[in-house]
């Protein structure tokens, strides 16, 4: 479980996120969704550590990582696993070498021990035999499942995801929607998805937090959303034609 408490972030004048309060729970895939500049990509920043709050806590499971020194930000930074918009997976390496690569930095495991849970993880996205591929050698959709391998490498208690479906056709979008759902249940992990695409509300959506203006202004999970009297979630929501006519039924 994370739970965010107060969180405020500035950059100059400009208030991004405004005293916002909010519970991830363990074992859902729980959304973070909002326009564009809504502030939902400051806030997965700042859970991951790359931003600091200018105001708030942040609990990993009761434990505060707001107040940590560096050493211990770092440990608790090797139980995060984050897949990132576009991947961020090195050229330089091949499939076997990306997934390895925490291991590697975080582990003393032998290298016969880590390509073992390489292959492990590889087999768990699908993507058996693919060890030696070049990355440039891969669709939009291997790329995010040896993203996402690469993010359970290290058997993660949390998963923060960032658009994860950027880019991708909508039958491979659902894939790794409920490729992300799965490892979310099965290792009963807590995990954050950061998105503006409505089908994976749709599709994975436990636990939503809408961001509109920085605030929080709306939280439920996908069938209450299709009922909310929220007129700025409405508008976000039923943008489209399809969902304007699912508010209809």
């Amino acid at each position: 479980m994370i739970e965010i408490q107060n969180i405020t972030k500035s950059f100059g004048e400009n208030e991004v996120l405004k005293n916002i309060s909010f519970t991830f729970e363990r074992g859902k895939t729980n959304l973070i969704i909002g326009e564009s500049g809504s502030g939902k990509t400051t806030l997965l920043r700042i859970l991951i550590g790359l931003h600091q709050t200018d105001k708030g806590n942040i609990l990993y499971d009761g434990r505060d990582f707001t107040k940590f020194q560096i050493k211990e930000k770092r440990k608790l930074r090797q139980e995060i696993g984050v897949l990132f918009q576009r991947g961020a997976l090195y050229d330089f390496m091949n499939v076997e070498e990306n997934i390895m690569f925490p291991l590697t930095m975080f582990t003393e495991k032998s290298e016969e021990e880590k390509i073992f849970r390489v292959n492990d993880c590889l087999k768990r996205v699908n993507l058996e035999n693919c060890n030696k591929l070049k990355i440039s050698e891969l669709s939009g959709g291997m790329v995010k499942r040896v993203s996402i391998a690469r993010a359970i490498v290290m058997n993660p208690k949390y998963l923060l995801c960032d658009e994860p479906n950027s880019g991708l056709d909508p039958k491979t979008a659902i894939i790794i929607d409920n490729l992300i759902k799965e490892i979310t249940e099965e290792s009963n992990i807590t995990t954050i998805v950061n998105t503006h695409d409505m089908n994976s509300v749709m599709e994975i959506g436990e636990k939503i937090a809408y961001i509109n203006n920085g605030v929080i202004s709306w939280t439920g999970n996908k069938e209450e959303l299709l009922e909310s009297n929220n007129e700025q979630l409405n508008d976000f929501v039923f943008a489209s034609e399809l969902f304007k006519r699912l508010k209809k039924l």
